[in-house]
């Protein structure tokens, strides 16, 4: 059984789109969804710098976009399941046919532009911790003050919250953390300090033409199967001021019965954390078009229904 999902913010490097405009037709596509969102696509996933595709509106587009069209590129794909970090639920909603591409783009432009001006409020951030385990982690982060804001699994949770914060977790760190490593992030998301978006969010959802999934679609609130276009809508509103559970997404992927998982572009981050945590599933990130073939051939292995 195949999972198909979308990393979140974070995973997006300068000219990472570049290889993949190359393919037929990819150039238009992307020029039609800046026009259709306002945001020049081609420019922020070619030319920009790092600071420039940091910012939370620019950042959440493009991998939303890359994400798509590196999806488009497999062919026609049926996965078991699908499922996406933080950002990604949105990518992974339009893979589930709840949302069209131009319907997931243009909610991701005001998510990313809601949660910028959440950020803009108090100078906030987060960092990654390696290592330890999430009954002491936990609590030492609270006592901080900090948000346990990704729990990914595999040994990794990610804290956030003020930089003053952040300052005094890189000087404390719990017990059994390795190393606290702050993210290319600009705001302490999935915490009360992304509260002012949620209402933006709701706004917007209001005037979406939603669809039920056509796969199986796990949400990262809790690692539960949503089955209504309408749960799914609610759900991705929401996470924006509540903790990503990616633990529960992989017991869920494994109770699905999952064999192989790939992760679309820019791919590397949930595949790194599953080979970890998913024993004996196999797993492959489409960084650039190279990856293709080997990703084809993994589907056509491991592509069937989830039970």
């Amino acid at each position: 059984m195949l999972v198909l999902v979308a990393p979140g913010q974070g995973a997006q490097t300068p000219g990472f789109l570049t290889p993949w405009l190359d393919l037929p037709g990819a150039s238009d596509r992307v020029a039609a969804w800046s026009d259709a969102i306002g945001l020049d696509l081609v420019h922020y996933g070619t030319k920009a710098d790092e600071d420039a595709i940091r910012d939370t509106a620019v950042a959440q587009p493009l991998l939303v976009a890359a994400g798509l069209l590196s999806a488009s590129a497999l062919g026609d794909v049926t996965p078991g399941a699908v499922a996406g970090h933080s950002v990604g639920e949105i990518t992974a909603a339009a893979f589930a046919g709840v949302l069209d591409d131009t319907a997931a783009l243009g909610f991701v432009r005001t998510r990313g532009l809601a949660m910028a001006e959440a950020a803009a409020v108090t100078e906030t951030g987060m960092s990654a911790l390696l290592g330890g385990e999430p009954d002491v982690t936990v609590p030492h982060l609270e006592q901080l003050g900090l948000t346990p804001a990704n729990v990914n699994g595999a040994g990794q949770i990610v804290a956030a919250g003020t930089m003053e914060q952040l300052a005094a977790l890189a000087e404390d760190k719990p017990e059994g953390v390795r190393r606290v490593v702050p993210l290319k992030v600009a705001g302490a998301f999935h915490t009360h300090h992304m509260a002012p978006a949620v209402a933006t969010l709701q706004k917007a959802a209001d005037g979406l033409t939603v669809a039920d999934p056509t796969v199986t679609y796990v949400s990262n609130k809790d690692g539960a199967t949503v089955a209504t276009g309408a749960d799914v809508v609610a759900r991705l509103v929401g996470q924006v001021a509540n903790p990503v559970r990616w633990d529960l997404c992989m017991e869920t992927f494994q109770r699905l019965g999952a064999t192989a998982l790939v992760e679309v572009c820019p791919g590397g981050t949930l595949t790194g954390i599953a080979k970890r945590a998913l024993k004996g599933v196999k797993t492959l990130a489409l960084k650039t078009p190279d990856d293709l073939d080997a990703a084809r051939a993994l589907i056509a292995e491991h592509a069937a229904p989830a039970a």
